[in-house]
C-alpha cells in the first residue's frame, strides 16, 4: 500500500497567468518540503498541458512524485508518477490498463456509494470532498463535512485525502477526522513555499 504524504498540492494552471508562474509556485513548494504534487489543467489544450508538465518533470520531477490531473495518456508521455481521475473521467480500471500497475492511481468520491465502488476498484489511493465550501470548482459537488469523511474512512482501508475548502486553519480537523492527507490549491496560491511550511507544522 502506498503512503501519502500529509499534505497533497494540486497545481491548477487556471491559477496562474502563466506556465512560468506555475513551475515557479511548484519550485517553491518543492524547497518548501513538498514531496507529491497533482498537476491539473482544465484548458483541454494538450499541447499546452504536455510542454508544463514536462517542464514540471525537469525542474522537480526528481524530488517530487508528479500526478496527472485526468489524462492516462499525458502522465505516459510527461513520464509523470501517476493520475488522478473524477467520476466523469475513464474508468479506474481503464485508467490502470494505460499507465500500468508501476504508477499510482487516484479516485475522486463524493458520497458513500462512489466510496465503496472506488475501494473495489485498482486505485490506490482515494480522495473525499469537497469537505469544505469551495471556489477552486465552477460545479462543486454537495459538501460533505468532517461526517463525510469520517464515514470514508470507515468505508475504506484505501489511503484517503480529504479535498474542499482545506486551509492552514482547518487541516487538522480533516486529519482527525481519518483522512491520511488533504489536497490544497487556494491556500498554496500565496507565498507557497512559507505556506507549505505552515502546513506541515500544522499537520505535524
Amino acid at each position: 500500500m502506498i503512503v501519502l504524504p500529509r499534505l497533497y498540492p494540486i497545481l491548477d494552471a487556471g491559477c496562474f497567468p502563466n506556465a512560468l508562474g506555475l513551475i515557479t509556485a511548484a519550485e517553491e513548494l518543492a524547497s518548501g518540503g513538498v514531496t507529491l504534487i497533482q498537476y491539473r489543467n482544465k484548458s483541454g489544450n494538450a499541447r499546452a498541458m504536455l510542454e508544463q508538465a514536462r517542464e514540471l518533470k525537469r525542474e522537480v520531477g526528481s524530488t517530487v512524485k508528479l500526478i496527472m490531473n485526468d489524462r492516462a495518456d499525458l502522465c505516459l508521455v510527461a513520464e509523470f508518477d501517476g493520475v488522478h481521475v473524477g467520476q466523469d473521467d475513464l474508468s479506474p480500471e481503464s485508467v490502470r490498463g494505460i499507465i500500468g500497475a508501476g504508477s499510482w492511481l487516484g479516485v475522486s468520491t463524493h458520497n458513500p456509494e462512489q466510496v465503496q465502488e472506488a475501494d473495489g476498484t485498482s486505485a490506490d489511493y482515494l480522495a473525499i470532498g469537497p469537505v469544505f465550501s469551495t471556489s477552486s470548482k465552477e460545479r462543486a459537488d454537495p459538501v460533505v463535512g468532517l461526517e463525510g469523511v469520517r464515514r470514508a474512512r470507515q468505508l475504506t482501508g484505501k489511503p484517503l485525502v480529504a479535498i474542499g475548502g482545506i486551509t492552514r486553519a482547518n487541516a487538522a480537523s480533516v486529519i482527525e477526522a481519518g483522512a491520511d492527507s488533504v489536497a490544497v490549491i487556494s491556500d498554496l496560491l500565496r507565498e507557497p513555499r512559507k505556506s507549505a511550511e505552515e502546513f506541515f507544522r500544522v499537520l505535524r
